[in-house]
């Protein structure tokens, strides 16, 4: 499972990265408020035991599926510039009914890779010149990043699924709103 999303995520991502750096800011702000509105709503209202068992594909079909599963995370991850947890950690639930908590650790098997990949295209086209421009804003985010890791990381044995799933999907829709008033 992971192998396979891991495969698609990385060509995802490099294409990702080469359309979001030809691609016009304010359409692609557009295209991806859309469809973090689509995963929040595809968490609040798909997530059931009838929809896993429709998606209870076996053999080659699993594997294709989950292969164009990953290339879209991997193209979202690399257009949006994150490492794809948002889109991760709904796939892993939606398509293979994986408790949320585990989700969120398993999909980081997956979105090391897809950043590095979308990093190395990225830094082709000198994109990160502005993180020269802003190192301590980029070390305040990064030591940022690392103590809610560890603080996530503490909380994930005390807090329930059911309640992780309402607010992965608000966090979506606020981040839609964000993405779509963004200029």
């Amino acid at each position: 499972m992971i192998r396979n999303l891991l495969v698609g995520s990385l060509l995802g991502a490099w294409m990702g990265a080469g359309w979001a750096t030809r691609s016009h800011p304010r359409a692609l702000y557009r295209v991806l408020a859309v469809l973090l509105v689509a995963i929040a709503m595809v968490l609040l209202f798909g997530h059931s035991a009838a929809y896993h068992d429709a998606l209870a594909l076996t053999g080659k079909t699993r594997i294709l599926l989950v292969v164009v599963a990953g290339f879209g995370i991997g193209t979202v991850a690399a257009l949006m510039g994150v490492a794809g947890g948002e889109l991760l950690i709904p796939t892993f639930v939606l398509l293979f009914g994986v408790d949320v908590k585990l989700a969120g650790s398993l999909s980081l098997a997956v979105s090391l890779p897809t950043m590095l990949v979308g990093f190395a295209r990225y830094s082709q086209d000198r994109s990160f010149t502005v993180l020269r421009q802003n190192r301590a804003f980029l070390l305040f985010m990064a030591l940022g990043s690392v103590l809610g890791t560890f603080v996530g990381g503490r909380l994930v044995g005390a807090t329930s699924g059911a309640i992780l799933l309402p607010v992965l999907a608000a966090i979506l829709m606020l981040s839609a709103i964000k993405v779509w008033q963004h200029r």
